[in-house]
């Protein structure tokens, strides 16, 4: 019965060694697309967090 018990987590070991070797270009994939999603958002937004950031900075620099 043990060495049946063995056998069997060799095998789930084994299934999960290999099940993860193909899932690399699934998280190679992910990070490509939210670095793409980061930079579009940045060129959008960048100018008018430019602008709200040299605002506040003159706001806090006139006191």
């Amino acid at each position: 019965m043990f060495r049946q018990l063995l056998a069997t987590a060799r095998g789930v070991a084994a299934e999960l060694r290999d099940d993860e070797r193909g899932d690399v270009p699934g998280w190679v994939l992910i990070t490509l697309m939210t670095a793409g999603l980061v930079v579009a958002v940045w060129a959008l937004a960048g100018p008018a967090l430019s602008g709200l950031f040299e605002q506040a900075i003159s706001r806090v620099s006139g006191f």
